[in-house]
């Protein structure tokens, strides 16, 4: 990755697209909505995915593009692994297992997804980019 200096509100920026994703997650812990199900439906989240799309050719080429791509990864993955789970375990409601192992699949994503938003957003505050994978 090249390493264009990040322009400094954009690192504001994507401080603040963190901070809405860790706010639909702790409004996840502490209510009656599940952690993943307020990342992926939630307002704070699918803003943070909007502001995201719309500023990440700003971060081309610079050490904040791999954030963007960090954030992006997380909230489609969430999403994907939900529509999974509930594939998977909706033949099994029918003799009540379904329920658990939906419950539990949720419960590991959400656990997940909290991992990345802190991981995520400590790096950021330290200045670095995310070890990503290729595109």
């Amino acid at each position: 990755m090249n390493e264009r200096t990040a322009d400094p509100s954009l690192v504001t920026y994507v401080h603040i697209m963190y901070a809405l994703h860790a706010l639909a997650a702790l409004i996840g812990i502490t209510s009656a909505v599940t952690v993943v199900g307020q990342f992926i439906f939630g307002l704070p989240s699918i803003i943070a995915v909007i502001m995201n799309y719309a500023r990440r050719d700003a971060a081309r080429g610079s050490w904040l593009e791999s954030h963007f791509r960090w954030q992006l990864r997380t909230f489609w993955f969430a999403a994907l692994w939900v529509v999974i789970i509930a594939v998977l375990s909706a033949p099994f409601m029918l003799i009540i297992v379904g329920f658990f192992t939906f419950g539990v699949g949720i419960a590991l994503i959400g656990l997940w997804v909290v991992y990345r938003v802190v991981r995520g957003w400590l790096t950021l505050n330290d200045a670095r980019p995310m070890a990503l994978p290729p595109a």
